[in-house]
């Protein structure tokens, strides 16, 4: 049994072959062999890396897609919101001056009666 690591890789491919497997293909063969393999692992973990990067530029872009929009909703309701009391404050304005003007008239009209009835006299 031995074990043999590759020493370019960041992370070698620990190989536990049987002494009967060195003996019969000799060791330069499983050496060669675990290059291999060490090759192998280095490809696919560059693709995987190269996929999470890709899939995690996508989720950020949904991420970010899902802001803007939530963002977007809550502008609208807002605007919505405010269009809303400004609506009211507007109309509680018109009712108040339209009372206002009722009172004044009304006292006004009563003034004047009592000016006219004193100056009639």
């Amino acid at each position: 049994m031995a074990v043999v690591l590759h020493r370019d890789s960041p992370m070698p491919v620990t190989a536990r072959l049987s002494r009967n497997f060195y003996d019969r293909l000799g060791d330069d063969i499983a050496n060669e062999l675990v290059d291999w393999f060490n090759s192998v692992d280095s490809t696919y973990r560059q693709d995987l890396r190269e996929l999470n990067e890709l899939n995690y530029a996508r989720f950020d872009a949904k991420v970010g897609q899902r802001f803007a929009e939530s963002e977007a909703r809550l502008e609208q309701r807002f605007a919505a919101s405010d269009a809303k009391w400004e609506r009211r404050f507007t109309e509680t304005e018109t009712r108040l001056l339209r009372w206002m003007f009722a009172f004044w008239s009304t006292h006004l009209v009563a003034m004047a009666g009592l000016v006219f009835a004193v100056t009639r006299r």
